[in-house]
């Protein structure tokens, strides 16, 4: 892995002109985007894994622009294989924007190498354990493949809830819906499984961790809609 493109400087530096020249100026005009949780993040260090709800292409650009710049530098993002990967242009894109790896849709099956790989190369993940986009917004089960990860490699795992995505760009969607819809993005505190905790255990105690952030993230926004209303 060393000298990929994932551990790349060079890629780096494209991967910030593209991330924050470009897609973030995008996606924040487009939607009402809040980020909650950046102080969760003060003492990590790669390598980790970040594991968020999945019901929109807009999540992984949220992602990608929510957290801070040190965080995404080499953040390398699970992306379908067979959508993602099928056609030149398209993984191209993808590797720039997301430094993307290929992922089958089941979980981790035939690309485990890669993420072990890249773990090892002290490179994190962003994985979306659901296996693909919720068709109806609610958060679905976890798949353990990210659980396991984080277990044989010793690294921690990320939480991180989306809130809003499916409403401002549902699956079918091509672009995101007018009026700027309000995302959230609310970052929690990095988690690893316990002694005697099975992949199984863990990736259920996360996905119960990613569900419990998804309504923080509600409750805290209407919060703040209401404490700004009265202000204006």
């Amino acid at each position: 892995m060393s000298g990929s493109r994932y551990t790349s400087r060079g890629h780096a530096g494209l991967r910030f002109i593209a991330q924050r020249g470009l897609l973030k100026p995008v996606v924040w005009s487009l939607t009402s985007a809040r980020v909650y949780g950046r102080e969760n993040l003060d003492d990590v260090r790669p390598p980790y894994i970040v594991v968020a709800n999945h019901s929109s292409h807009l999540d992984a650009p949220l992602i990608m622009s929510g957290l801070p710049r040190k965080h995404t530098r080499y953040l390398a993002s699970n992306a379908a294989a067979d959508y993602f990967f099928d056609v030149r242009w398209r993984r191209a894109l993808t590797q720039l924007f997301f430094n993307a790896f290929p992922v089958d849709r089941t979980g981790l099956r035939g690309q485990k190498s890669v993420a072990r790989e890249l773990l090892e190369s002290g490179i994190p993940l962003l994985i979306f354990p659901e296996g693909g986009r919720s068709m109806s917004g609610s958060m679905g089960q976890f798949k353990p493949g990210a659980a396991a990860l984080s277990i044989s490699r010793g690294v921690p795992c990320l939480p991180v809830a989306l809130v809003g995505a499916y409403d401002a760009m549902p699956k079918g969607a091509n672009w995101v819906r007018k009026g700027r819809p309000p995302v959230t993005v609310n970052i929690g505190r990095p988690m690893s499984a316990a002694e005697d905790e099975d992949a199984v255990a863990f990736s259920g105690r996360l996905a119960k961790e990613v569900q419990a952030l998804a309504d923080e993230a509600l409750e805290r926004r209407e919060r703040d809609d209401r404490s700004r209303g009265r202000i204006n």
